[in-house]
Parts: C-alpha cells; structure tokens; sequence
C-alpha cells in the first residue's frame, strides 16, 4: 500500500501512442499548442520516440527536464509505417479492441479553440453541436485516436469570444476504460499512490468516470480542468461481473496505445516496493537490455512504465 511520502515525488509522466506518419502526428499536436521537447532515435530497434508538450512560460512544468513533467504524449513511429498503406493504428474505441479511449487537452475558450482546429481542416468525431453535451468535443489526430476538448471555464462565460491562445492550453487527462472499478481504484491509489479527485456518477448511462492524479484534491468550487496529467477510469456497470469480459490493451494486435508512464524520484526503491506489492511484471530492471526501465500491468493488463525522474539524479536517463 502507498504511503504519501514513498510516492509524493511520483509524477504521471506520459501516456504513449504509435503513429503511422510523425511528421503528420507532431504537426498536429504541435497546432494543439505543444512542442516536440525530445527525440530518441532508435536506429538499430528501427523505431523513434518523440514527446511532446506544452512548455510556454504559462506551462505547468515549462522548462523542466523531460521525466519531470506531467502530461506529455509519446508518440512512437516504427520504421516504413508511414509508407505501408495496410498499416491501420487501432485508436482503441472500436469493437471488438475497445479499451484506451482518448486523450484530453483543456483549453481557455472552447468555441473559439474548436472553430480553430476546424478551420485548420481536422476532423471531429463529435463537435460541440453534436448530442446533448453541448460542453464537449472530440478532434481526429491523424490516426483516427480521440483527442477531447474541454474548456477551462464554463461554455457561457466564453460564448460570443473569438480567441483563444494555445500558450493556456493543458494535457488534461488520458482515459482508459477499466472493467472492475473497485481493483482498479485500488491499484492506481493504494499501489501507483494517486489520488481519486473526483468522481462522476451517471446511472442513467450506466457507467462512472473516475479521475486521478498525483497532488492535492481540488478545494470547493475548484474543478480539475486547469491540472495536467490526470488519468480518467470509465467503468461501465456490469462489466466486472462477466468472466469472459476483457479491454483490449493496445499491445496486442491490432497495436495502437501502447502505455501510460510514471515517474519516481527513486528507480530502484520503487521497484523494490513494486515488488513487495506483488505486482504483475511485463519486464522488471533486470529484464532485457533496457536497465534504465520496468513495466508494471494494471487490472486490466494496461501496460504502465516506471521510469526515474531525472531532477533526482541530475542526468538523463537516454
């Protein structure tokens, strides 16, 4: 179980994504407002990471070295995907592979932040017009993955203001839906050592959102949409009574998300920990060539990377 002080300088880090096209995918997230902070090429594996996020002088955590941050986005580019046109990334929402469910940026005006990303030509699968949540929308990146827009403040205090400036803008949250709620909850707090901020309840649509995150809980009246690097648990009812129920992880075939990240101010005394837990491994330290990180699986077999936090040790772990 986590005590706040073994994980008070735990930070979550980045949720990674694998793109066909980096060019196209980091030129979208760049129009969203983020910067593309590092690039880790991987030549001999065939592959590069690139991680992005906001990081104006109005960012949460402008200036900070990479894996001291929270609310970044690891995009992954395999060599030859974006000149292979049989190959399809799964965004996670479509059946029978439903399990990652989109990523979130909180923006100062949302009329004006959607008409923005309309004009520039990207799709929506829902705008703010469409079904009765009038509130919410959800932008296309360019592999079809679910990017939600929110607004900082409510619909009517911005409703007639044409600007909007992306230097404001946060990487709220990423959701993943979750099929038992009560192992899930329990393994993010009492093992990961977040924090449940709130909740919300919708009976008539039979399922919860549960939103965590490292930190203080917001006081009265204070929402959760100016923080970045929440983590968002859907839990439709009923799920987690079906044995034969399971989310798709991403890793699997067909690939798409691939994992969500935190990072510790100790490496090797959190995975000690980790350890006296009895958490499922997918690779320990020790494990593999890469000695500098572990994975861990969650509940449903999501994939959650345990990286050092560079601040601590004063040098980059790539």
């Amino acid at each position: 179980m986590a005590t706040a002080a073994e994980t008070k300088n735990y930070k979550f880090n980045h949720s990674m994504i694998r793109v066909k096209d980096p060019k196209e995918s980091v030129k979208f997230y760049e129009f969203l407002g983020m910067k593309l902070l590092k690039k880790l090429e991987f030549s001999e594996a065939k592959f590069d990471l690139y991680f992005l996020g906001y990081d104006s002088p109005q960012a949460v955590s402008a200036g900070n070295s990479i894996f001291d941050r929270e609310g970044l986005i690891e995009l992954t580019h395999n060599y030859g995907t974006e000149s292979n046109p049989e190959y399809k990334i799964n965004n996670g929402n479509v059946e029978p592979h439903r399990g990652f469910g989109h990523t979130c940026i909180s923006v100062d005006n949302i009329q004006a932040a959607c008409a923005r990303i309309e004009d520039a030509g990207y799709r929506f699968q829902k705008k703010l017009t469409d079904g009765r949540m009038r509130h919410i929308a959800f932008v296309l990146d360019p592999d079809g993955y679910w990017v939600e827009v929110v607004g900082q403040k409510p619909l009517e205090a911005t409703e007639g203001v044409k600007e909007t400036d992306v230097q404001t803008y946060r990487m709220n949250h990423t959701m993943i839906r979750v099929k038992d709620a009560e192992k899930s909850l329990k393994f993010y707090q009492e093992v990961l050592g977040m924090t449940l901020l709130r909740t919300n309840e919708n009976e008539k649509g039979g399922f919860n959102l549960y939103f965590l995150g490292y930190g203080e809980k917001p006081g009265e009246g204070e929402g959760t949409a100016g923080r970045e690097g929440l983590l968002e648990l859907t839990w439709n009812y009923g799920t987690e009574k079906d044995e034969a129920f399971s989310y798709h992880d991403g890793n699997k075939e067909p690939q798409g998300f691939g994992h969500i990240c935190v990072s510790v101010d100790n490496l090797d005394a959190a995975c000690a920990r980790l350890e006296s837990l009895n958490v499922n491994w997918k690779k320990r330290l020790t494990d593999g060539r890469m000695k500098n990180v572990a994975f861990v699986l969650d509940p449903d077999g999501y994939w959650v990377e345990i990286v050092q936090n560079e601040r601590f040790t004063g040098k980059d772990n790539f």
